[in-house]
């Protein structure tokens, strides 16, 4: 039996992930941990530091990919102390080209 496209669409509906990241998270190069993993995942979005000490992730994925993104990086590196991940979930709106690290 084979699907339609529209079927095929509906299994890998793409959305949007922001997770906010608190506890010792900013001069312990959390940023590039977090790029790391996602250039070898099928992703797009960026991480940045916020002023307030904490760091932000947006990506936009499938929800298994997503799923599976916020395992790896809910931990941290090994110099980071994460006390508090937060997701909201949201649509994918697209216009990121791959996944990129922001100043602020």
């Amino acid at each position: 039996m084979s699907e339609s496209i529209e079927e095929v669409d509906e299994k890998i509906e793409l959305k949007r992930m922001t997770i906010q990241i608190s506890g010792q998270v900013q001069g312990v190069g959390f940023r590039y941990f977090i790029r790391k993993i996602a250039v070898g995942m099928p992703l797009a979005g960026f991480v940045r530091n916020d002023a307030d000490g904490t760091v932000t992730v947006v990506a936009e994925a499938s929800e298994a990919v997503l799923n599976a993104f916020l395992k790896s990086v809910s931990v941290g590196p090994a110099e980071s102390d994460v006390e508090e991940v937060e997701v909201n979930w949201s649509m994918a709106f697209g216009g990121f080209e791959g996944f990129s690290v922001k100043l602020w």
